[in-house]
């Protein structure tokens, strides 16, 4: 029976980036290293093993719940951008007064179309783009175009 030799490879067991912390993949190499190089007249302790992959479990349930945090996060980033859209989508053909960015005047105009731009809700007020936070007051559309057809037809069918 041999028993393999002890080998100095400096070998760094400190994370790719640069930072003092020990990753899992660090951390079990170190503790495989540990087991094939112990002493076989005196093994590791099995209160010692236990804890050391204790840490071990500890480390990666710690990763896995950070990496579902960011991912939460993310989700959450994405589902106010899209609730963000969808209220302001509402305000398309709406008359609506806001502050101009622009000139820095109260204007009234009809919204045209909602876009979302650096996680900001955009509207198109008759060409300019304005901010849904400029928005100072929401009426109902002029009533130009076809919805006046539309609204003649309904006035009929109450009189009658």
């Amino acid at each position: 029976m041999s028993i393999q030799g002890i080998s100095n490879n400096n070998t760094s067991y400190a994370d790719p980036v640069g930072s003092s912390e020990m990753g899992k993949e660090a951390f079990m190499e170190l503790l495989v290293q540990q087991l094939k190089n112990q002493d076989p007249m005196s093994p590791m302790d099995n209160d010692k093993f236990i804890a050391q992959l204790t840490q071990l479990s500890e480390l990666e349930g710690i990763q896995n719940l950070n990496d579902n945090m960011v991912g939460l996060a993310v989700l959450q980033q994405g589902n106010a951008l899209m609730s963000q859209l969808t209220q302001s989508s509402s305000l398309i053909g709406k008359d609506v007064t806001y502050f101009n960015p622009d000139t820095g005047e109260e204007n009234i105009g009809s919204v045209q179309s909602v876009k979302i731009k650096e996680g900001i809700a955009i509207l198109n007020i008759e060409g300019v783009d304005v901010p849904l936070g400029n928005v100072l007051e929401i009426t109902e559309g002029s009533g130009s175009g076809d919805d006046s057809g539309g609204d003649d037809a309904a006035d009929n069918g109450s009189e009658g």
